[in-house]
């Protein structure tokens, strides 16, 4: 095994023993071997640490890195930052309980080239679809949305030189370090076309009721961040709900039938 660990994957958890299960299944597995796997478990009373126990003879078995921990913790980026605190790999990537890597060849297919970026990112898929995300990444992608954090490969040294994740957030910590890595640091990025990691729903930020304090939170990122920009992406947002809006109904789609007919007739009659 190289010496020098190309990847660190930071595993968050708290009571999911069944996901945690899939979760480690999913690494353990890989045909990539240039990778370490932390668990962070925040202190669980269900069987979590005995699911990482089994596993930990066969890491052994297997001469895979694993380090883990289980102690009570202050929210998931806090766990997230212990993690990449104890990481030796070049890039970090954050799979957390419930989340799994498609199949045994995904680490080899992301990183069989010399990657160089500060990030790369695959595409990621759900019970109720799929998320395939753009090779170019604009400001109006995050605005309204983000790329997929447990398919993002982040350089470890560009989470120590941004301050690691903000522990003042509950939700939407990985959200600000993207725009702050991307559109303030301007670092350096690649798309992956390849789905390489099942997000879990169900997770804490999925929750419904935390709907109103990850608006919450999003807009005090952008104020304070981007707060010269805010009017204008508010209208320029607005601007595209109402068009979707007025091009999905059914009084358009029937006026573009009949123009369509009439366009057909006076074709028809010209020939």
């Amino acid at each position: 095994m190289d010496t020098a660990l190309k990847l660190s994957i930071i595993t968050v958890n708290l009571n999911n023993a069944n996901g945690l299960h899939k979760t480690i299944d999913s690494v353990i597995n890989q045909t990539y071997t240039n990778f370490e796997h932390i668990i962070i478990d925040g202190y669980s009373t269900d069987d979590s640490v005995k699911v990482i126990k089994k596993y930990e003879a066969l890491y052994k078995n297997k001469q895979r890195h694993l380090y883990w921990i289980s102690e009570p913790d202050k929210g998931i980026y806090n766990g997230m930052n212990k993690g990449i605190k104890v990481a030796k790999g070049e890039y970090c990537l954050f799979l957390n309980s419930g989340d799994w890597l498609l199949n045994s060849d995904i680490l080899k297919l992301v990183l069989k080239d010399n990657a160089i970026e500060d990030i790369l990112y695959g595409d990621i898929m759900l019970e109720n679809g799929d998320y395939t995300y753009p090779d170019s990444l604009s400001f109006y992608d995050f605005y309204t949305a983000s790329i997929g954090h447990p398919a993002s490969f982040i350089k470890t040294d560009l989470l120590f030189k941004l301050g690691l994740y903000n522990e003042r957030f509950k939700i939407v910590s990985d959200w600000e370090f993207f725009l702050k890595a991307l559109f303030i640091n301007r670092c350096s990025y690649r798309h992956i076309r390849l789905f390489t990691t099942f997000f879990a729903p169900g997770g804490f930020s999925t929750q419904k009721k935390m709907t109103d304090l990850h608006k919450k939170e999003r807009t005090q990122v952008l104020n304070e961040y981007f707060y010269w920009l805010i009017k204008d992406y508010s209208f320029f947002s607005h601007s595209i709900e109402e068009l979707n809006y007025y091009k999905n109904s059914r009084l358009i789609q029937l006026f573009r039938k009949i123009q369509a007919s009439k366009i057909y007739k006076l074709l028809r009659a010209s020939k």
